[in-house]
């Protein structure tokens, strides 16, 4: 296996990251998670499970846009 050159380095680190926050928010947004918020309850007249998975895709978006544009900067 050829050694990685240092401009490699950090696209592979951020392609790590990004595939973890994949990950995280896969388990996040699957079927046994969904159960727990799955109730009668509202916060703010809005239904729970409604308002977790708004927020649940919220944070999504605003983890991985700081993730790619955190690179650009260098």
């Amino acid at each position: 296996m050829p050694p990685i050159s240092p401009q490699e380095r950090p696209e592979q680190r951020r392609g790590q990251q990004l595939l973890f926050v994949a990950v995280l928010f896969a388990v996040l947004l699957n079927f046994p998670l969904l159960a727990v918020f799955d109730h009668h309850g509202r916060v703010g007249g809005i239904p729970v499970l409604y308002l977790y998975v708004l927020l649940t895709w919220g944070l999504l978006v605003l983890l991985t846009g700081w993730l790619v544009r955190r690179g650009d900067d260098k």
